[in-house]
């Protein structure tokens, strides 16, 4: 009989815990929210454009290969002179003193060139650094948006679990109001009291019943706000509901801090290195660059070498000539060092101003993680304390109760009372609200969300 007695208790017990862990934890809802939610794919779109960018960066190291090929037809007659070769001139060359034939003649021409920039003072690499900079503030903002998108998952599905605690709450009192208003239409049907403490109840029910279509639309209305993210209503939050008005004691756990790796100082990092390496980039570019220069061009023409101009198209493609030539050549743009010195010292301005904003914003997030400890730690005894004043005032509540059947009190006194377990459950319901959240904006600051998640 002992072992069986065990076993039943055991049986119970697991029962029990089994049903107070059912359904979902907040931590389950997140992979849903990570796998669907579009703004992540934004984010991941832009991370992907951002490193192709510092790919096609990087593919300018290679040789500059560009090809043409023309064909032509008309006048060739030459001119002495010297000119700027500037865009939107063309070349003609020949003469027409000891041409015979026509006056006008096709052309054809063909060409191959290659430029290839072997010394730049390192401009080319830091230009690459520069793209991959971009690159990486892409991923930490990345990781700033899901640190956000965490945040708002939790401090909405806080909010759900607050409205519908609070309309539990109000289901309670409008039990114990219906209670009340059932036992004083028997008391005054009974001639033991006055018609007046019904109608006195029936008022403070109907009262009750009208916060309860309130909390009901706040509830659906949170509903609404978390089905945004997570992509269905069908969510069951049973166990999360019993967890949110009694928290563990550990919840805040042992120290934290905040590390230089966090996603926003991240961010303000990676700025800072884009405009140092901007600055940079500027310095070199007013560097001269080094190239190595090389090109294959044919060309055919209706012009014999006899004199002969023939105006059919396709003798364009006869009498051709090929020609190539290689050298080495430096290009040094003199004018643009002026240009360049403002330009990099307004970058090297930029990336102290973020360097600033780092500081501060690095000073700020230490004082608001150890004021949100503080608060954490004083949060959880507040709730301690509530949750023994509302256990006490609903004992009270079933004394006076039983007080007013006697008709040792009056109505009026019962429902002060009844007031009192109201605001007792509602100080208790407040301050686990508050605490959670300052448990939400803890995990934004240290970036660890594994209580949160696992907990509620």
């Amino acid at each position: 009989m002992a072992v069986v007695f065990f076993m039943t208790a055991i049986s119970s017990a697991l029962s029990s815990y089994g049903q107070q862990n059912s359904g979902n934890t907040l931590g389950s809802l997140w992979p849903r929210v990570e796998n669907n939610y579009p703004g992540i794919h934004a984010k991941s779109a832009a991370v992907d454009a951002a490193k192709t960018h510092a790919r096609a960066v990087k593919t300018n190291r290679l040789p500059q290969v560009k090809v043409q090929a023309q064909n032509t037809y008309g006048t060739f007659e030459g001119a002495a002179g010297a000119f700027f070769p500037q865009a939107g001139f063309f070349n003609v060359s020949g003469s027409t003193a000891t041409s015979t034939g026509s006056s006008v003649a096709a052309n054809t021409f063909g060409s191959a060139t290659a430029e290839w920039e072997i010394f730049t003072f390192g401009r080319r690499q830091k230009e690459y650094e520069l793209a991959q900079a971009v690159a990486d503030k892409h991923i930490n903002e990345q990781a700033v948006y899901l640190l956000d998108l965490k945040r708002s998952l939790a401090e909405r599905y806080i909010t759900l679990l607050y409205n519908q605690a609070k309309l539990n709450w109000n289901n309670k009192n409008l039990q114990r109001l219906h209670d009340i208003h059932r036992i004083t239409s028997s008391l005054s049907k009974a001639g033991l009291r006055p018609a007046a403490d019904s109608l006195l109840a029936l008022s403070s029910y109907n009262q009750s019943l009208a916060d309860n279509d309130h909390f009901t639309g706040l509830k659906d209305a949170a509903m609404i706000k978390i089905t945004e993210l997570y992509g269905s209503p069908d969510l069951d939050y049973t166990a999360s509901l019993i967890r949110f008005s009694k928290p563990t004691s550990d919840a805040y756990g042992s120290t934290k801090s905040i590390t230089v790796s966090h996603p926003a100082l991240a961010v303000l990092q990676k700025q800072m290195d884009y405009y140092q390496l901007s600055s940079t980039v500027q310095k070199r570019a007013s560097l001269p660059a080094v190239r190595l220069l090389g090109g294959y061009a044919v060309r055919g023409t209706g012009i014999h070498p006899s004199g002969h101009v023939s105006d059919r198209w396709e003798a364009g493609f006869s009498n051709t000539t090929g020609n190539y030539l290689f050298g080495i050549g430096a290009v040094w743009n003199i004018t643009a060092l002026k240009t360049n010195s403002l330009k990099s010292r307004a970058f090297q301005k930029d990336a102290q101003s973020i360097q600033q904003q780092f500081s501060a914003y690095e000073i700020t997030m230490h004082a608001d993680l150890q004021a949100a400890s503080t608060k954490i730690a004083q949060q959880f005894q507040q709730i301690s304390k509530t949750l023994t004043a509302m256990k006490q005032a609903e004992k009270a509540y079933e004394m006076y109760l039983a007080r007013y059947k006697s008709g040792l009190i009056a109505l009026s006194e019962l429902l002060q009372i009844r007031q009192l377990l109201e605001n007792a459950e509602n100080n208790h319901l407040e301050a686990a609200k508050q605490y959670w959240l300052l448990i939400a904006y803890e995990a934004v600051l240290t970036t660890d969300f594994n209580f949160l998640f696992n907990n509620l």
